[in-house]
């Protein structure tokens, strides 16, 4: 059997799955809450001591680059590689793999379910287009897939840290304040999680949008500000103006980026959202104006309405990671070692 896992910023999710069950059938699930644990391996252990199931297999999705088993996670302060991994849950070597997190949901795009996916757009998919994926969680995270003949094969990305392009008045002096911050502005610094109190505060302090005080004090006092700043924006009876005005702000920066990655991989096949944050922002994404910057590309326009536009409403990574770790349990599967590098530190 399996474990797998995603391992994000602010949760993390693991499960147990088996062959026979398949990647959408986890026999034993937890989510967690990331900082509270020293390292992946305590989390693992412990989650591992209460479900009281034996594994022989190991995969993780992680935000971060992951080279040559090794990976230093972007939004935590750990360190992780496969070899320590296997040594301290007791498996060989070889059965413990890591990818990044944006792989793993691009690997669980093609084995998605009807009800896993809420359609924003349905577009005119072509039959073996490219795919591009964009999730917006505590950082945000981009990738891809192309068609190799025979099946879709998923690449990883640090897309999210390329340089933030404003596209109105608004987004540049957005920009203009975030310089006085940072000496780069990425797209995550104003896209996801992380992001949104930015864009609040540039909001309230630049253009001096009146905030309610009960609201402000929530707000300073949370420790991710950006669920209340959400919760306040999409409130049905006395939603918060500056954090609906900031929550609109992000969801046309996501449109357009959503559209850098359609015109750079060539996404025919369709662009997917993941992530807590879409998934939390979905009735702002289905409000017109995430096509209207996600299509606002010159010339292109007409090629943009075509392209399948879908948010992910499931713990893709999850399943993506168990889709990977689950490949090698055919009875032909094959272990085989991957060649081992020195890391450049």
């Amino acid at each position: 059997m399996l474990i797998a896992g995603d391992i994000g910023g602010t949760k993390t999710d693991l499960a147990i799955f088996s062959s026979e069950a398949g990647a959408h059938a986890p026999l034993a699930e937890e989510r967690v809450h990331s900082a509270d644990y020293p390292s992946l391996q305590v989390m693992v252990k412990e989650f591992l001591a209460k479900a009281k199931k034996p594994v022989d297999r190991a995969c993780f999705a992680v935000a971060g680059p992951v080279i040559n088993g090794r990976v230093k996670t972007t939004n935590l302060p750990w360190i992780i590689d496969e070899e320590s991994l296997a040594k301290e849950l007791n498996l060989n070597v070889n059965s413990v793999h890591l990818i990044n997190d944006l792989e793993a949901i691009a690997r669980a795009v093609p084995i998605l379910r009807p009800s896993d996916v809420c359609t924003v757009n349905r577009g005119e998919p072509v039959a073996g287009g490219s795919i591009a994926v964009i999730a917006p969680g505590t950082g945000l995270g981009e990738s891809f897939l192309t068609w190799d003949g025979s099946r879709y094969m998923a690449h990883s990305s640090e897309g999210g840290h390329s340089d933030f392009a404003p596209t109105n008045e608004r987004q540049i002096h957005l920009l203009e304040y975030m310089l006085k911050s940072f000496d780069h502005v990425s797209f995550e610094h104003v896209c996801s999680g992380i992001g949104i109190p930015h864009i609040y505060r540039y909001l309230r302090d630049i253009e001096h949008l009146p905030e309610k005080p009960d609201i402000a004090k929530l707000i300073d006092a949370a420790v991710d500000p950006s669920v209340v700043i959400i919760s306040q924006a999409l409130d049905p009876e006395n939603p918060s103006k500056l954090c609906a005005t900031a929550i609109d702000c992000f969801v046309s920066i996501l449109g357009s980026e959503a559209g850098n990655l359609a015109v750079k991989f060539l996404a025919t096949g369709g662009v997917y959202l993941a992530g807590g944050v879409a998934v939390h922002t979905l009735s702002v994404i289905k409000k017109p104006v995430f096509m209207e910057h996600f299509k606002r590309k010159g010339r292109f326009d007409r090629l943009m309405e075509r392209i399948p536009l879908h948010v992910i409403v499931t713990p893709a990574g999850l399943t993506g990671a168990a889709a990977c770790g689950l490949e090698g349990f055919g009875p032909d599967a094959v272990l085989t070692e991957r060649p081992r590098e020195t890391m450049l530190r």
